[in-house]
């Protein structure tokens, strides 16, 4: 991928899930920083932040959750007409989620499960998250009291638990230079 590259090629939505501490934000940071030494425009679009500007008047029910994912998918596709790559980093915890963020987006969608187990991720807790949902001071939260369905149709699965980020970004990124 050269300098050039992202003149000529149609951006693309890469979008990474799975539970809270899976390590989505991470990878998508390193993702970004090495598209970008590529020659890559690329941008995140990161749950959390979107959560806490556009999509703060969503709750986490299953229909909110949808809403979520329809908003997320058509800011991707209106970005990915422009020739950028959009790392997408949510949760998107149902089949029924992907596959309408697949549906809209349709071309050069990607979709990376990153698969970690809920008590690794749980034992990282960076966010405080699991301990307050524990203590049922959060409702609704994924792996918890609210459901994730694995993987069925990702194009890429990376486990995260015995991997530094690094070089789960490594694996993504050398499967995306197939891609492009």
């Amino acid at each position: 991928m050269g300098k050039e590259a992202n003149i000529d090629k149609n951006g693309g939505v890469i979008w990474l899930y799975g539970i809270s501490g899976a390590g989505k934000t991470t990878i998508s940071k390193l993702l970004k920083e090495q598209l970008s030494q590529a020659g890559y425009l690329s941008i995140i679009l990161d749950g959390d932040e979107l959560r806490s500007g556009i999509n703060n008047d969503l709750s986490f029910t299953q229909a909110d959750r949808s809403e979520n994912i329809r908003r997320v998918a058509e800011m991707a596709k209106l970005l990915a007409k422009n020739n950028i790559l959009v790392i997408c980093a949510l949760i998107t915890p149902l089949q029924e989620h992907r596959a309408l963020a697949r549906k809209i987006i349709n071309e050069n969608f990607y979709e990376i499960f990153i698969n970690c187990p809920l008590e690794v991720c749980e034992s990282r807790d960076v966010k405080g998250l699991y301990k307050l949902s524990r203590a049922k001071k959060i409702e609704n939260f994924t792996g918890i009291d609210s459901g994730f369905e694995y993987a069925n149709h990702a194009d890429l699965v990376l486990l995260t638990a015995d991997s530094t980020p690094q070089a789960s970004m490594q694996i993504l990124y050398d499967f995306l230079l197939k891609q492009f």
